[in-house]
């Protein structure tokens, strides 16, 4: 099946892996209940006692002591949280199962979804609303899955739902392809987003680009500033200060933007401003951001920005006040932002901007 650019959607092979989505965290906390409560049985205290023994000794100074340990554990398994990338391999060591038995793929579809599915697949004039709803499924499942895993391990299977979804949309009509839309551009921008966390700058620049037009298409403001909004997040870490301003302020007035979303990257366009020098700017568009502040806080970000919350704009915040050479007002929002995320996204590889210039607002004379 083409794609009308020269690719060929993933042969039906591959439909089991397009099809297999990530566990959520109730399903992973069930996984460890029943690998802590299988023979010989521990106690939380018992679990705890032997994460902590697993590790590297080295790292064994930076872990929960034994209660708070087993506090964790309990929540873990309680689906409140799921294990942070440094328990992972202790679990694994422990219990003796494999990582991808503890925290791998699940088939959350039913037997009839994944059969759909694979029907659209193999004929795209077939999709319905019912394969919109299970492609979205699987997004929503691996944007979430984002927040704690590493990028890497998301990307192939998200590159193959990708296609799939950009190749149905080609046969979708009517209803359905109004459906289909904003589902395919919100896949196109995710790949963009984690090649840009993979530092795939070239590809993932691309993907951003296809992600806009699709998002028009789609008549979406949130996808369309979404996507120009991690642009920006790829010129900061390339260190392009001038694509930093130009790529949030041209988020920050995308029609049908959410208050959220524009509170943001009112604030980021201010540290792409402050990196150049720009102080004036700088502190005009925070000033801008401080007027979104009740607008945003009255409504919920949008599912393509769920992470939005008032308490996380505190970190980019924290980077304009850097920028500006505010350090103790920097250090302190940044500290709060940070703060303020569930435990279990706390070691997430998009933290470490934050964390970075937490020590360095801490370590400014």
């Amino acid at each position: 099946m083409g794609d009308g650019r020269g690719r060929t959607s993933p042969p039906l092979r591959t439909v089991g892996r397009c099809i297999a989505v990530f566990p959520g965290k109730k399903a992973i906390g069930l996984r460890l209940r029943k690998a802590r409560e299988a023979p010989p049985y521990w106690s939380r205290p018992d679990l705890a006692r032997l994460l902590r023994a697993a590790a590297d000794p080295r790292d064994r100074p930076g872990l929960p002591h034994v209660s708070p340990l087993a506090e964790m554990i309990k929540h873990w398994e309680a689906g409140k949280f799921v294990p942070g990338h440094r328990y992972r391999p202790l679990y694994v060591k422990v219990t003796g199962m494999s990582e991808d038995d503890l925290f791998g793929a699940d088939e959350a579809l039913t037997p009839d979804d994944r059969d759909r599915l694979a029907q659209a697949i193999a004929r795209p004039a077939r999709v319905d609303l019912t394969v919109v709803g299970s492609l979205a499924t699987i997004l929503a499942a691996q944007r979430r899955l984002n927040d704690t895993a590493d990028p890497a391990a998301i990307l192939p299977a998200t590159l193959a739902q990708t296609d799939v979804a950009t190749t149905l949309l080609q046969a979708a009509r009517g209803p359905v392809r109004d459906a289909l839309a904003p589902v395919a551009a919100e896949y196109v921008q995710f790949s963009g987003w984690l090649r840009a966390e993979h530092r795939d700058d070239q590809r993932a620049a691309h993907l951003l680009t296809d992600a806009e037009a699709l998002a028009d298409d789609a008549g979406s403001g949130e996808l369309a500033a979404q996507a120009v909004n991690f642009k920006g997040y790829l010129a900061r870490q390339q260190g392009n200060a001038r694509g930093v301003v130009r790529h949030f302020l041209t988020a920050y007035h995308t029609p049908g933007a959410a208050p959220a979303q524009r509170l943001g990257d009112a604030v980021l366009a201010a540290h792409g401003h402050a990196l150049l020098g720009d102080h004036a700017d700088a502190r005009r568009l925070l000033a801008e951001a401080e007027t979104l502040e009740d607008a945003a806080a009255s409504s919920l970000p949008p599912d393509t920005a769920y992470w939005l919350t008032p308490d996380f704009q505190h970190v980019n915040i924290g980077l304009a006040l850097l920028g500006l050479g505010e350090h103790d007002a920097a250090a302190e929002h940044l500290q709060a932002g940070l703060e303020s995320l569930p435990p279990d996204q706390r070691d997430a590889a998009w933290t470490a901007e934050y964390r970075d210039a937490l020590r360095q607002a801490r370590e400014a004379p």
